[in-house]
């Protein structure tokens, strides 16, 4: 396992659409292996190939109360409550800023383990918003452009602030 470099925004592979995943092989397994070690010392709770520059849907979530990370390849959304919720977004390619991001409050995800299998599963709450926000971003939508242009632009100038101060 290794900790990559993590992809910083504005990186334009940010807003690129990742390529589906024909082969689980061992490639892809230590792909797994070291996004959870990158997301681990990030520290975050979600995160894609395309955060480390591989344009490949593969996700990996690991909330506080999860004793494992839940590993998704391929994943897509097969449908979503009409009920929404806010919530407080980030995202590891882009540390230091957060906002409120309004999403449905449920969804139901379609997608493969490592092993191969499909596999469906029904979230919400905290996992319902960490599935959709990264499969936005394999999707090439960063999680800002849930923003009104108004609190997108705030919070750019803020990021940008930071990463000057951190220089």
């Amino acid at each position: 396992m290794a900790t990559r470099p993590i992809v910083r925004f504005p990186d334009q592979r940010l807003r690129q659409k990742a390529e589906p995943i024909i082969a689980i092989d061992e490639e892809i397994r230590t792909l797994a292996r070291d996004l959870t070690e990158t997301m681990h010392a990030a520290p975050g709770i979600g995160i894609t190939a395309p955060h480390i520059g591989i344009l490949r849907r593969l996700v990996v979530i690991q909330l506080e109360t999860d004793p494992e990370p839940h590993i998704y390849i391929n994943p897509e959304i097969t449908w979503t409550s009409s009920e929404t919720a806010r919530h407080v977004e980030g995202s590891v390619s882009m540390p230091g800023v957060t906002d409120e991001i309004e999403r449905p409050q449920r969804v139901g995800v379609r997608y493969k383990r490592l092993d191969g299998t499909e596999h469906g599963e029904e979230a919400e709450g905290l996992m319902a918003v960490c599935l959709q926000h990264e499969i936005d971003q394999l999707e090439g939508i960063f999680w800002i452009d849930r923003l009104s242009k108004l609190k997108r632009d705030r919070l750019i100038k803020r990021f940008e602030k930071l990463q000057r101060l951190r220089a």
